[in-house]
């Protein structure tokens, strides 16, 4: 069986670094289908298994206010990755986790690459990943990728949690009762597109919020499906 394990983060975190790293001579590049956005997808071996690396685009949010943004929502939503690394500047660290806690929602099989250790150690930073692991809920490792510091810590956690071997507790933004009750409701109409409950409750909140591009991916993703099995009924 192979892995697949989405790599996202925001621009000029050391994101590609952790890819190429990673991946090595292992690499193809496209284009996203129907959008003129770059690809990336890589491939690597640990413990005689086999782990493909979808490279998301840079973004800041999963707002879908962009392309990039969108394309990055969509593979979360839809295309369920056993794992997903975020990585996040460790000079930077509060910047980085509005994206972090928004991935959080979607999924809890995260591993959050905390990257530039050397950086953020060099600007007097010191970091404790021990209680970020415990505030988040999800392993944070270290890394300096363009030394590959880290990295190994970073295949054997991104296993566990493919495996199963470690069960996250992701940190969830709780709101108001009358909001959860809303969410609640949406949840369940949303049960025969998105098996999985924190990605309903996500898209529950963004459709509360008045996001009409998370309908459209919705009902994209529903003609895709029945065209798939024959049918196309919306």
């Amino acid at each position: 069986m192979d892995y697949v394990i989405a790599l996202a983060g925001n621009p000029n975190t050391g994101k590609s670094t952790v890819f190429n790293a990673l991946t090595g001579m292992n690499q193809h590049t496209g284009n996203w289908p129907g959008k003129t956005v770059a690809q990336a997808t890589g491939s690597y071996v640990h413990n005689h298994k086999k782990y493909t690396l979808v490279d998301l685009p840079g973004t800041y949010s999963l707002l879908a206010a962009s392309v990039e943004e969108q394309i990055a929502r969509d593979f979360l939503l839809f295309n369920d990755p056993q794992a997903t690394i975020v990585v996040v500047d460790a000079t930077c660290l509060e910047r980085n986790l509005n994206l972090v806690l928004q991935i959080l929602e979607i999924t809890g099989r995260v591993v959050v690459c905390v990257n530039l250790m050397d950086e953020a150690s060099r600007k007097g930073l010191m970091l404790n990943t021990a209680v970020l692991e415990r505030e988040l809920g999800v392993p944070i490792i270290p890394t300096v990728a363009r030394r590959g510091r880290g990295l190994e810590e970073l295949k054997e956690a991104v296993a566990a949690i493919a495996d199963g071997q470690i069960q996250t507790n992701p940190c969830r933004i709780k709101y108001p009762q009358t909001i959860e009750q809303a969410v609640a409701i949406l949840s369940e109409k949303l049960q025969p597109l998105l098996k999985n409950a924190l990605k309903r409750r996500w898209a529950a909140l963004r459709l509360l919020d008045g996001d009409d591009t998370v309908l459209a991916a919705l009902a994209d993703y529903l003609v895709n499906n029945n065209r798939e099995e024959g049918t196309v009924t919306v």
